[in-house]
This record gives C-alpha cells, structure tokens and sequence, in this order.
C-alpha cells in the first residue's frame, strides 16, 4: 500500500504520520504542496502544522496550492483522504467537508491529552474499531472548535457522518464541560466525515500515540485507527 502526504509550508506532523504507516510495513512518500502529481497512492494524508502560517484563516491559502485539484480528484473518485489537524482545517476551506474551526471558546492555543470516542465505525480508519471505543490522543491548535449551521449540523448527526466525538476517559460526552470538551466544539464533535465516508478529518493527533514508549498518557491507542485503514 502507498501512502501520500502532503507537506505544506508550516507542516509539522508528516514525520509523524510517514512513521506510523512506515511502523505498519506501508510504502510512504512526502508529496510537496507545489507538486500536482500524488504518484498514485492508495490513501493521502493532510498533516497537522500551521500552513502558511495560517495567515488569514487556518487552511484559507493551502487550499490554493496546485495539489489540492489532485487530492478533490482523488476524493471525488473515492480514494481515502484523511485531515489531521490543520489538515482537518484545509478540507474545511476547501469544501471537501462541511463546516469550519473557529478559535477555542476560551480564546486559547490548547495542548492537552484528550479522549475521544467512535461514533462511525464505516470510514476506512475506523472500519476495525469498536463503535464507542475510546482513543486517547494530544491536541495542540488554537482553533479546533467545530461549527456549522443547523441544517448541515442534523444532518451530520441524522446520516452517522460525525466520526468521533469528545469525551470523558469512561466515554461520557458533555458538551457543556470544558475537560472532557475543551474546545467548545458543537455537540463534542472531534472528527467528522463526507457523505461517502471516503473523506475523514479530525482535530486529535492520533499520530502522536502511535508508541507506547512515546505515546505517555494515549500509549499507542491511535495505532488501531492507522491498521484500520490498511486493513480497510
């Protein structure tokens, strides 16, 4: 299996994703923000990082970078697209998910250890998890407050299309305490997915839980979503 990932300037979790497919035995490549050629991958990864800067607004100008009609393409014939972080932002602005991150409700940069739960066991990241089961993993964004209208947000929840949701460590969801919903997000919501389940991004880096003997307090509980997808 290849895997693509897209490196922006300001990326700063490549290195990380390239590491976790590369612990599974997957062939791994960096596809540069200027090139507009993916080299034929079977998944493409949006790492974390601040690209450009996130001058403007997080994502606002990578989604302009002559790879992004490469990687719609992709998504639209299919092929598994996953956002992490600002890349979870650069899918936003680009359309290919709906909704947007606003600033933190506190109005702060947050890097903490979150627990988040599946909600979507149908996206290839999550096709070999447990509906319910909770994945430990940072945060680290000033802007991971998931928003969008109240249409688009029953419909999110009416057609299974939120994939993971904030949580306690038992897997108890309050959208009103600011531990187990740091961010303020709308109904908890972590990580979402398009209509197809093709499409998948979320705030927590479970790349940074790929290890126990790195991983801390998330151990290598991120690892499963990784061998989801490959298995998928």
């Amino acid at each position: 299996m290849k895997i693509s990932v897209v490196v922006f300037p300001g990326s700063n979790c490549d290195h990380d994703v390239l590491h976790a497919y590369g612990l599974l035995g997957q062939e791994v490549q960096s596809i540069w923000h200027r090139e507009n050629d993916l080299k034929k991958p079977d998944i493409v990864v949006l790492p974390g990082g601040f690209s450009h800067g996130d001058y403007l607004r997080t994502g606002a100008l990578a989604k302009l970078s002559p790879v992004m009609p490469a990687i719609r393409e992709f998504a639209e014939r299919g092929g598994p697209v996953i956002g992490i972080c600002n890349g979870f932002q650069i899918l936003c602005e680009t359309g290919l998910l709906p909704g947007v991150l606003l600033q933190n409700y506190r109005m702060k940069f947050l890097s903490q250890f979150v627990h988040f739960k599946v909600e979507n066991t149908k996206t290839p990241w999550t096709k070999t998890l447990k509906k319910g089961q909770v994945i430990t993993a940072p945060i680290a964004h000033g802007e991971g407050n998931y928003f969008t209208d109240p249409e688009t947000l029953a419909r999110l929840e009416g057609e299974g299309q939120v994939v993971f949701r904030y949580c306690s460590a038992a897997g108890i969801v309050d959208h009103s305490s600011s531990s187990s919903n740091p961010n303020g997000s709308m109904n908890s919501i972590a990580g979402i997915c398009n209509s197809r389940g093709n499409v998948v991004g979320l705030m927590p880096h479970p790349e940074r839980a790929i290890e126990k003997i790195v991983g801390w307090v998330g151990a290598d509980s991120g690892r499963a979503m990784f061998e989801s997808s490959v298995a998928a």
